[in-house]
């Protein structure tokens, strides 16, 4: 079989898959077209067949009667992969999903990557691969064309082995790379740098914000974060955890609960507390999840965050309002979320109109940093 027809799945684009809620979306782009029609199974033999990086499960359904492992490093993506298998009567459990630490299964068949957006990420997968894959597997990636460049085509062949790129169709281009068994052994792509004015040195895995040293937000929120807490906090969205280890230093009778719907960013947090306050780690919690799902309501002191304003390429504030909904249903009265943000976000009067308060810490040129309270009990 060589081609394989979106149109006869039913594939939501889902954003938050623990609720009813979803959007009507396309969840599938033109690459994940291009890619099934192009790809063999034909020679499979019953070997392994690896998906990268499939945002919504749309290669996973296509694919699903091949017993496919679903390799990324998002939480939600795996939501939505478990959502659109089950929505089109299909078999979840055929369909094996996991982490990008992971190990991968030895000497795939066919290998179907979606080219994520971090080129980081990109490579930390390759050399996964180098070490599983045979000189006869099949490797095809794609993506939107202007998001395959020449950098992006060396890292094939600088990892893998020969690589060359298809025509452009429908504004997006494939990647087909021929491994070679003689290639440079793979190496973990993980970065360390020292925090500014202390002695930790910050361990980042490949897909984890600002791996290459402090943002400007986090750098600003450490200098206002709450102290004397006796409780607990949680990091939501904790990426390198920089802002947990930070509130875990000033709030000594507090427990951390640090999370994030990335695997690369639980384990980088995970291993800056270990490596830099071993002697807190006890008083830590690490999670994978979507928001706060499954955290009891009315249970936390405080919860730090950093949100995003971009899902992909695309600027909204979707991500930051569900995560403010989340923070508010897990606060215990009394208890307080502390964000920062970009000042033309106006995250200001969201939170006033979903905590009926809220007090502005501190402001510079980019940034704000905002308290809001949560004064009812039972939301």
């Amino acid at each position: 079989m060589s081609h394989f027809e979106l149109g006869t799945l039913q594939l939501e684009l889902v954003r938050y898959p623990l609720q009813e809620e979803s959007t009507t979306l396309q969840a599938w782009e033109a690459a994940d077209e291009y890619l099934l029609q192009t790809l063999t199974t034909d020679t499979l033999n019953g070997r392994p067949v690896l998906i990268f990086n499939d945002s919504f499960g749309t290669l996973a359904c296509a694919l699903h009667e091949f017993s496919p492992v679903s390799v990324g490093d998002s939480f939600m993506s795996e939501l939505s992969t478990r959502y659109n298998l089950r929505l089109n009567g299909m078999d979840d459990s055929l369909v094996t999903t996991q982490s990008s630490l992971a190990p991968l299964p030895q000497a795939p068949g066919l290998v179907v990557i979606k080219v994520p957006k971090t080129l980081a990420l990109l490579e930390q997968q390759l050399r996964a691969l180098r070490e599983v894959v045979t000189p006869d597997t099949q490797i095809i990636a794609g993506a939107k064309a202007r998001d395959i460049h020449t950098s992006t085509l060396q890292l094939f062949e600088k990892i893998l082995g020969p690589t060359r790129t298809s025509l452009a169709w429908k504004k997006a281009r494939l990647i087909h790379c021929q491994p070679e068994s003689d290639m440079q052994p793979a190496e973990p792509v993980t970065t360390e740098w020292a925090l500014d004015d202390s002695e930790m040195r910050i361990t980042n895995h490949a897909n984890v914000f600002s791996r290459t040293g402090l943002d400007i937000g986090a750098r600003f929120f450490m200098q206002h974060l709450p102290e004397g807490i006796e409780g607990r906090i949680a990091d939501l969205g904790c990426g390198n955890g920089v802002i947990g280890i930070t509130a875990l230093a000033l709030n000594p009778e507090a427990e951390m609960l640090f999370v994030d719907e990335s695997y690369m960013a639980v384990e980088s947090s995970r291993a800056n507390v270990a490596n830099n306050l071993p002697q807190d780690l006890d008083r830590c919690e690490f999670e994978v999840n979507n928001m706060l799902s499954g955290v009891e309501r009315e249970t936390l002191h405080a919860v730090l965050c950093n949100p995003p304003f971009h899902q992909g390429t695309v600027i909204s504030d979707d991500t930051a309002w569900r995560m403010f909904c989340d923070a508010k249903r897990c606060l215990l009265p009394g208890g307080e979320l502390r964000i920062v943000g970009n000042r033309h976000l106006d995250y200001y009067q969201k939170l006033r109109r979903l905590f009926g308060n809220c007090t502005t810490i501190a402001t510079n040129q980019k940034f704000v940093i905002l308290r809001a309270v949560k004064t009812n009990a039972g939301y």
